[in-house]
C-alpha cells in the first residue's frame, strides 16, 4: 500500500546519522558482521496497562520494496561534511546502490498485546542494514502501535458500543490519516469516514452530512427531506444545526416521510451542547414517534474518559464518532519505542550479548537474542518472560521485574505457554502473505478479553506481570557490574 502512495523506494526515510554509522561500519569492513535488534517500548502509552501491536504489515512491505535508487545516490553524493567535501566515498555509494536487505525479522503479530521492555520485533542480519532500518520501523510501529491502543481503550469505553473513526481532518497528513484509521480499526473501531482508508484496508466507511448542507437550504425540514430523497438508505440527520430539540423532531417528520417511501431512517447525530441530556431528549422524541430503532451518534471531541462519564450520566448515545482525540493520540502524542542493539557476532561466528548502562534501570537494555514467552491459565493471561534464546528457560519458570529487581514471580507448571516473536521475514523475504486486517482486530479483541480487567482499566491499571528469566536477570546484572568497572 505504500508503493500506491510514494515514490518507490523509500530508502531516504531515516536519519542521518544512520547512514553516517552505515557508512563508518562500511569504512572498517564490519558491513556484513552480524547483529540483532530490538524494537520496545519502556511503558504503555496513557498511563495504561497495555498496548496492542500495530504497524507490522507496513513494516514488512517497507521492507520489502527496500533499495536507494538513483535519485538517492545522487542526492547522497551532494551532501556534504564541515569541511565542504564530500560526506560519502563514492564506494560507499556504489555499495548502497547494489545493496539488497538481507534481515530475518521476527515479531508478534499485529494485533498482539503487548507490555513494557519485551520486544515487539527482533531484527538480525548485517549491523549495517540493521542500523539503517532503526529509524523507519520506529516511525512505522510507534504511531500505529500508539493509535490501536488509544482505540482500544475507547472501545472499552463504549462496552460494545460501536465506534466510528473520524479523525481524518485532524490527522498529521495524509499517511498520519491512513495509518490512524488502520490502527484504529484493528484496535476496536467499527468503521472510519476515512474512504481512501475503506478503498486501501478494507475498512468499513460511514458517513451522512454536514452542517453546511442543512445550511444551504432555507430551513432545516427542507435539508433533511431533500437528504432523504438523494440517499434514502444512509439517512442520519444532524440535528443540532440550529436548535438541537426541534431538529430531532424535523428528523422524525422526514423519518415518517421515508418510512412512507418503504425506507427507515437510520438515526440522528448530535455534534454539540450537553450530550447526555440532549441524547435522553432526542431517545425520548425518537421512541414517540416510533423510531425505537433509530441510532443516536454522538461526536463532539469524544475520547475514551468523555464517553465513560456520559454513560455514568445515563446518555442515551449508541454510536460513538470520535476524531481528533484518536486520531492524533490527543493526550500522548508518541509512544516512546526504541532500538537497541541486543548481541554481535564475533569472529569466531560466537554471539556476544550487548548491554546499554543508565542511571534509571528502566533504560538500562536486555541483552541477548530475545524471545517472549506468554504464560496463560484457564483461559487467562498470567504474565509474560522475556528470555535470551541461546540460553533458554530456566525450569524454575521464575522472572524478575524489568523496573524493581525485589520483585519476583513464579509461573506453575501447569500454566500454558507460548513464544510471541514469530518469523515474519527471512533474509529479506517475507515468509508470508500479510494478514487481513480482520484477523488482526479479531485478534487484538480476542486477547483483551484474556487480559484480567484490573489490567484493562482506564486509570491505575493494575501492572501485568513482565519480567526477565532468572539466568538472563543474572547474567545482565553481571554484564552490568563489569562494564561500571571498566567505564
Amino acid at each position: 500500500m505504500l508503493n500506491e502512495l510514494y515514490r518507490p523506494p523509500l530508502a531516504l526515510l531515516t536519519d542521518l546519522y544512520q547512514l553516517t554509522m552505515a557508512y563508518g561500519y562500511w569504512k572498517l569492513g564490519r558491513d556484513n558482521q552480524q547483529a540483532v535488534f530490538h524494537l520496545f517500548f519502556r511503558k504503555p502509552p496513557f498511563n495504561g496497562g497495555y498496548a496492542i501491536a500495530a504497524g507490522l504489515a507496513q513494516a514488512i512491505e517497507y521492507m520489502r520494496g527496500y533499495r536507494f535508487d538513483d535519485s538517492d545516490i545522487e542526492y547522497l553524493a551532494s551532501l556534504t561534511g564541515n569541511d565542504d567535501q564530500a560526506l560519502f566515498d563514492d564506494g560507499f555509494l556504489d555499495y548502497l546502490s547494489k545493496m539488497k536487505l538481507q534481515v530475518d525479522v521476527d515479531a508478534m503479530p499485529e494485533g498482539t498485546l503487548a507490555f513494557g521492555s519485551q520486544p515487539m520485533l527482533r531484527i538480525r542480519g548485517p549491523i549495517l542494514q540493521c542500523q539503517l532500518l532503526e529509524t523507519p520501523l520506529l516511525n512505522i510501529v510507534n504511531f500505529q502501535t500508539l493509535i490501536a491502543t488509544k482505540a482500544s481503550r475507547i472501545a472499552a469505553s463504549a462496552a460494545g458500543e460501536p465506534i466510528l473513526e473520524f479523525g481524518l481532518r485532524r490527522s498529521q497528513g495524509i499517511d498520519g490519516s491512513l495509518s490512524a484509521s488502520r490502527a484504529a480499526h484493528i484496535g476496536g473501531c467499527a468503521a472510519t469516514s476515512n474512504v481512501l482508508a475503506g478503498k486501501m484496508y478494507g475498512i468499513p466507511v460511514k458517513g451522512t452530512h454536514a452542517h453546511s448542507w442543512v445550511m444551504s437550504f432555507d430551513t432545516e425540514a427542507e435539508s433533511f427531506a431533500n437528504y432523504a430523497d438523494a440517499m434514502p438508505n444512509n439517512c442520519v440527520f444532524l440535528v443540532d444545526t440550529y436548535d438541537t430539540i426541534q431538529g430531532v423532531r424535523e428528523a422524525v417528520k422526514a423519518g415518517i416521510q421515508l418510512r412512507n417511501r418503504g425506507h427507515e431512517m437510520v438515526g440522528i447525530r448530535l455534534d454539540s451542547g450537553d450530550l447526555a441530556y440532549l441524547s435522553i431528549e432526542a431517545r425520548r422524541i425518537l421512541d414517540e414517534g416510533g423510531f425505537e430503532n433509530a441510532a443516536i451518534v454522538a461526536s463532539n471531541d469524544l475520547d475514551e474518559h468523555i464517553i465513560e462519564s456520559l454513560k455514568i450520566q445515563g446518555a442515551k448515545i449508541t454510536v460513538w464518532g470520535v476524531g481528533t482525540k484518536l486520531a492524533t493520540a490527543f493526550d500522548q502524542p508518541a509512544l516512546g519505542g526504541v532500538y537497541k542493539l541486543g548481541a554481535l557476532q564475533d569472529d569466531q561466528g560466537n554471539w556476544q550479548p550487548k548491554v546499554k548502562l543508565s542511571e534509571q534501570l528502566i533504560k538500562t537494555s536486555i541483552p541477548g537474542t530475545l524471545q517472549v514467552r506468554r504464560f496463560e491459565k484457564n483461559g487467562q493471561m498470567i504474565g509474560d518472560m522475556i528470555y535470551d534464546e541461546d540460553m533458554g528457560v530456566n525450569p524454575s519458570l521464575e522472572i524478575v521485574d524489568t523496573k524493581d529487581p525485589t520483585r519476583r514471580k513464579r509461573f506453575p507448571s501447569e500454566a500454558t505457554a507460548s513464544d510471541l516473536l514469530v518469523p515474519v521475514m527471512r533474509d529479506g523475504v517475507p515468509t508470508g502473505p500479510p494478514e487481513e486486517i480482520s484477523t488482526i482486530r479479531e485478534r487484538a479483541i480476542n486477547q483483551l478479553t484474556r487480559l484480567h480487567p484490573t489490567s484493562r482499566r482506564l486509570l491505575n491499571p493494575h501492572e501485568y506481570p513482565v519480567g526477565l528469566d532468572v539466568d538472563l536477570n543474572r547474567v545482565r546484572n553481571e554484564m552490568i557490574d563489569a562494564a561500571r568497572k571498566t567505564s
